[in-house]
């Protein structure tokens, strides 16, 4: 028995339009081909919700189904078939052509002649790695992939060049064939010619009748300035050739950044990490930090900035894609504590540490002995920040 196509997609039976095409988009995109290369099972999955949705998304096909069930939709317009009727990863189809008729124009027999069995092209998925430099002043991309095209033997036709197609004998050139069913007297796609209404009499020999042939395509794409990783970028028309004279497809281009070595990207900002000196973060300094621009930019620190303190350069992050202006630079500083020191600065520090007032849950200081042994005048430390650490 076959599946409530209610069930199917996963709404109640008064589900509104809007309700109906957000399930099918969602379960598109969980079992869409191009996201599940191989398995038959969600090939075969798609197929189902695809059917369900064909259905339930037409006003007059959904009242037959909720009155007569799935027997009230069969050959009453097949409507768009296989992979056709969902676009990638952008929309539904909408293509008129895609449809073979008028519901009740199907359902009754009254068909008015031979239907073009035109269909659009698969959409394909490409994925390409650009530094964050491109992303930043934009780039061209050439790309080469794989995809059907149509032959150029016979030019789509599927029929030997010199030759042409006949009319089909089992249709008359209709493209439907008419049988009555008690009551009723349907009419569905012609078996023999598909539904073209013609016959191809000598298959062309380099597609062997197919009308389309797998070629490689070379393909120059411009990326756009601020583009973010993991945007996928639609290229109308770069896809796979359709059927029969069918529009082609289009090209989903997914964009992802490679690691910078210098900056961060948060949304239009970037992030910076700068390394200072104890006296540095002591006393004050001004830094000058890189940007993406060729331009370098300063920035001063104030006297007695702390670890992790972050300072914002407006207007020196990444070009905004949606939009006009620049993000932020945003300056982490990080106060860098010497791993070895020499008997100089080892002194020094001592004289320092003994005129600070240490809170009384700390340990109390014990040096190496250098201070107490220290000749030359105690009250002279100036510039101590420096001989300990050079900083500025």
């Amino acid at each position: 028995m076959a599946k409530d196509y209610y069930e199917t997609l996963g709404v109640p039976r008064n589900a509104t339009e809007a309700e109906i095409k957000a399930a099918f988009r969602k379960l598109a995109l969980k079992f869409h081909p191009d996201r599940n290369p191989g398995n038959k099972e969600a090939e075969e999955r798609f197929k189902v919700v695809n059917a369900a949705y064909e259905t339930l998304s037409d006003p007059k096909r959904r009242q037959l189904y909720d009155q007569y069930g799935e027997a009230g939709v069969q050959g009453a317009g097949a409507g768009r078939g296989g992979f056709e009727g969902f676009q990638g990863f952008g929309g539904m189809s909408g293509d008129p052509s895609e449809v073979f008729g008028d519901l009740f124009e199907n359902f009754f027999g009254q068909m008015g002649g031979g239907r073009s069995r035109a269909r659009r092209g698969h959409d394909l998925k490409y994925e390409i790695l650009i530094s964050l430099e491109d992303a930043y002043q934009g780039a061209q991309q050439h790309l080469e992939y794989e995809r059907i095209e149509s032959c150029s033997a016979c030019g789509g036709s599927g029929a030997r060049p010199g030759t042409g197609l006949k009319r089909c004998a089992t249709c008359r050139g209709a493209g439907r064939v008419q049988y009555s069913q008690g009551f009723f007297s349907m009419s569905q796609t012609c078996p023999t010619c598909g539904g073209a209404g013609q016959i191809i009499e000598t298959p062309c020999k380099d597609c062997r009748g197919a009308g389309t042939a797998k070629k490689r395509h070379k393909l120059a794409v411009r990326i756009p300035v601020g583009v973010y990783d993991g945007a996928t970028l639609r290229i109308a028309g770069e896809g796979e050739a359709g059927a029969r004279g069918g529009p082609a497809g289009d090209l989903f281009i997914e964009v992802h950044l490679k690691p910078h070595p210098k900056f961060e990207r948060d949304e239009d900002d970037l992030v910076f990490h700068q390394r200072i000196t104890f006296p540095q973060a002591a006393l004050g300094c001004t830094l000058v930090v890189p940007t993406l621009a060729d331009a370098k930019a300063k920035i001063k620190l104030p006297a007695g900035v702390q670890h992790g303190a972050a300072f914002r350069i407006q207007g020196k992050g990444m070009p905004k894609m949606r939009g006009r202006g620049f993000g932020d630079l945003r300056v982490k500083v990080e106060v860098e504590v010497p791993k070895e020191l020499t008997s100089e600065q080892t002194r020094l520090l001592e004289a320092f540490a003994k005129t600070l007032d240490a809170p009384q849950d700390l340990p109390s200081f014990e040096g190496s002995g250098g201070a107490e042994e220290r000749t030359d005048d105690p009250k002279d430390d100036g510039g101590i920040f420096k001989k300990i650490f050079g900083g500025s």
